[in-house]
């Protein structure tokens, strides 16, 4: 009998199966990718892919950087399959012989010369012989385009676009129907050309496809204003030369704005041009006593005044009672400010009160208008509350003038004019005048300059730093931009600066005075006002994020159409005078000192 064999049972471990190590592509991937007839969803995202099938005879230079510029996600890839040059000769021979025996055939018939047929012949010969001279290669180009969107009516609003912008270059593109996954493929970085969809062209014009053109702001007169990052060209022109010498300046503190104003000034003032500023942090003073300027220090206690009521004298051909009727109006909002507002009766009761002002001091419209200010003074503020007093109804508005009119506040607010206008730098400094004032100061500051600026036709540079200082109430804002928009006729530039875009532009004004500024640099920004900021000036993401990380002293500058990255430089001597690191400031005057030991 026999015994049967038993085998020992081994215990199998339970087999462990690993874990596939997480890859960058899985995470990078798609939750899925669904091909459609003209377009591909990727995941929440679509995707449409085109291809370029048509060109004109000529392409300019630059022809795609439109497209480039287009504030919309793309990819654009490009293709160069290089043809043999002996196919391409033997082609063209044969060609030429073609359209040679059809010219001859018309002449022989006695038919009238086809320009076209010339035409081609002439290009077919000139492309023959470059090809042989080794001048020109010929290529077989490819040229595809992805866009994006996250539904299909945006995809349609961004085809729109780019077929209008190609189809005015006489340049056709049509969607890879039915080939979608493929053109997706020839658009990534795979050097996978899957379309084939080719165009034969020599180097010339392949060479315009290039997308990435540069403005260059050079010209042949003019200041330096800083070095192109993009090419490393000079930015080196006039202002002046533009449809207005206005400009604004927005940057964070300490990104450098006000040493690139100073150094335009130092620069323009070497052209001739004079320049009045006004200066809330005293940080112009140096400049001013380094090229002979004057400083004028404008607080409660200072000796320099200026008086609201000053007129300007009535150039050739302009009337005396319009000169009168536009300070009358500016006074009114002058008081309304100094006043925190005025109801409708109590407008026309000071609107009253400043004519009467002016005429108890016998200025009139009929009065000489070569005595103003001589014979006949100016009124000030008391004369006003004076004429207030035999008014009815005016208690609450003379109680409330007092304050300027006696007491700490007259000092600034109830005097003539004592100031002179006469350098060819002058600076304003409001550092030490009262927050609660400074808007009253700065609207009457910028009156009299105003007054000066009338009364001389010369190029002037009018500098107004943290100008959202005037901009926080409706009638310093209007006045500022009234000064904006008519600086042209009186050869004027205006230069607004301000930190803070966000209380700029929730002003009225603020948005027509950029308007109607030709120049405008953006430099370093905050998070918190550089969307303000990106939907104002219509800024990409690339160009949002460089404002957010931008070093000191670089920026976007935009003069007209054009704006470029540029780099603001100056040289040791122009550093010495204008520069306003504290650091840089101390060893200056230790300097000094040394020198004067």
């Amino acid at each position: 009998m026999k015994i049967p064999f038993l085998k020992k049972k081994t215990k199998i471990p339970e087999e462990i199966f690993p874990e596939e190590p997480l890859k960058i592509s899985d995470i990078i991937a798609p939750s899925f990718i669904e091909v459609k007839q003209n377009y591909l969803k990727i995941g929440e995202r679509l995707a449409k892919s085109y291809f370029i099938f048509s060109y004109p005879r000529y392409l300019t230079a630059g022809w795609l950087s439109p497209i480039i510029n287009l504030n919309v996600p793309m990819d654009i890839s490009f293709y160069f399959h290089p043809v043999s040059n002996e196919t391409i000769l033997r082609n063209l021979r044969k060609r030429v012989t073609e359209v040679q025996a059809e010219i001859a055939e018309r002449e022989e018939k006695g038919l009238i010369r086809d320009p076209s047929l010339e035409t081609a012949y002439q290009d077919l010969e000139s492309l023959r012989e470059k090809l042989q001279t080794a001048q020109e290669r010929m290529f077989r180009f490819s040229l595809y385009i992805t866009i994006y969107g996250n539904e299909e009516k945006e995809l349609f609003d961004v085809e729109t676009n780019l077929r209008s912008v190609l189809e005015s270059r006489l340049i056709y593109i049509k969607p890879a129907l039915y080939q979608q996954k493929e053109a997706f493929i020839s658009c990534s970085p795979y050097n996978s050309d899957l379309l084939m969809v080719t165009t034969l062209m020599n180097t010339g014009p392949l060479s315009s496809t290039f997308p990435f053109v540069s403005f260059d702001l050079s010209s042949n007169e003019g200041i330096l204003y800083g070095i192109n990052q993009h090419n490393s060209s000079l930015v080196l022109f006039d202002r002046f030369t533009l449809a207005n010498g206005n400009s604004c300046v927005f940057a964070t503190s300490g990104s450098g704005k006000s040493y690139f104003c100073k150094l335009e000034i130092l620069r323009y003032l070497m052209l001739g041009v004079d320049n009045i500023i006004i200066d809330p942090e005293n940080e112009y003073r140096f400049l001013a006593e380094a090229v002979g300027g004057s400083f004028l220090n404008i607080s409660l206690a200072s000796p320099d005044h200026i008086n609201p009521f000053d007129l300007p004298q009535p150039r050739e051909g302009e009337k005396a009672e319009d000169v009168l009727r536009t300070s009358i109006i500016n006074l009114v909002g002058l008081i309304r400010i100094m006043l925190s507002g005025l109801s409708p009766e109590e407008d026309g009761i000071i609107d009253r009160a400043i004519t009467e002002t002016y005429a108890a001091k016998d200025i009139t419209p009929e009065s000489d208008q070569n005595k103003w200010g001589k014979e006949l003074p100016f009124p000030i503020l008391s004369d006003l509350e004076e004429v207030l007093l035999t008014m009815e109804g005016t208690d609450s508005l003379v109680k409330r003038l007092q304050r300027f009119t006696k007491g700490v506040y007259s000092q600034f607010f109830n005097q003539p004019s004592n100031i002179d206008m006469k350098d060819r730098l002058i600076v304003f400094g409001i550092r030490d005048m009262e927050d609660e004032l400074r808007p009253m100061a700065l609207y009457i500051i910028l009156r009299y300059i105003w007054k000066t600026i009338t009364l001389e036709l010369k190029k002037r540079l009018l500098i107004i730093d943290e100008a959202w200082w005037l901009m926080q109430n409706e009638d310093g804002a209007s006045f500022l931009f009234g000064t904006v928009k008519r600086a042209r006729k009186y050869w004027l530039g205006v230069t607004t600066i301000t930190q803070d875009v966000n209380d700029f532009m929730r002003s009225d004004y603020g948005r027509p005075i950029i308007t109607n500024s030709s120049l405008t640099f953006l430099m370093k920004q905050s998070p918190a006002t550089i969307n303000t900021i990106q939907q104002t000036f219509n800024l990409t993401e690339e160009e949002k994020m460089l404002l957010l990380e931008a070093p000191v002293g670089e920026g976007i500058f935009f003069a007209g159409l054009k704006h470029v990255l540029i780099k603001v430089i100056a040289s040791y001597t122009e550093d010495q005078i204008i520069t306003t690191a504290p650091e840089e400031i101390i060893k200056i005057k230790e300097a000094k000192k040394e020198l004067g030991g």
